[in-house]
């Protein structure tokens, strides 16, 4: 089993910057990209390549913030927008995000640990936003199959566009208040559980 190099400590950094808040970041985001692959990705690369919130990247990560990386990201982000609120390209777009999003979920939850050997950050973001990210896909799929089951579709952009504010909503508390990140997570699973549940109560009996 290789040695792991901890040597890349953030000198004078205690474990709640090392860790904790970096976890806390990391989870936010992921669970973002389980709604939007890319939109999370473009508002990191954003917020480091500027300076904002006090987000830093892992070394190895510092292509995020190049700016064909950002042009990039920010066209895949207008097209996920536009498409997942086309019927049948939502359904594509939820089928490719099972590999997708968790992970573009590992890729953030990896970048923000900026103070520790990438191979601790490259496992870290594995372990902390793989299953985050596929998780929020899961519920997200499940919630727009229900719609599509009793409103034959035409519920699905509206529910799109919750999708989008819960993901922006995400990032953005993720960037600014990472300590809350656990408590908006728990009323995001309640929010999409219980329209999935009332999707589903309103689907037409099999015959």
């Amino acid at each position: 089993m290789p040695d792991i190099d901890l040597s890349g400590l953030a000198a004078g950094a205690g474990p709640l910057e090392v860790w904790v808040l970096p976890a806390l970041l990391g989870l936010g985001l992921a669970s973002a990209t389980g709604l939007r692959t890319f939109l999370p990705l473009l508002a990191l690369a954003l917020a480091a390549k500027f300076e904002l919130f006090g987000v830093r990247l892992n070394e190895q990560m510092d292509w995020l913030v190049s700016i064909p990386a950002i042009a990039a990201l920010g066209v895949a982000t207008l097209v996920e927008f536009v498409g997942d609120k086309i019927p049948a390209v939502d359904h594509a777009l939820d089928s490719l995000g099972f590999v997708a999003r968790p992970v573009a979920g590992a890729v953030a939850a990896g970048s923000v640990f900026w103070g520790v050997d990438p191979l601790v950050a490259a496992v870290a973001g594995v372990v902390v936003g793989a299953p985050t990210a596929l998780a929020f896909n899961t519920a997200k799929a499940g919630g727009r199959a229900a719609s599509t089951a009793t409103t034959a579709g035409l519920g699905n952009p509206i529910l799109s566009l919750l999708e989008d504010i819960l993901s922006l909503v995400t990032v953005a508390l993720a960037l600014l208040a990472p300590l809350l990140v656990p408590v908006l997570l728990v009323v995001m699973l309640l929010v999409v559980i219980r329209l999935t549940r009332r999707f589903r109560r309103r689907a037409p009996a099999p015959a």
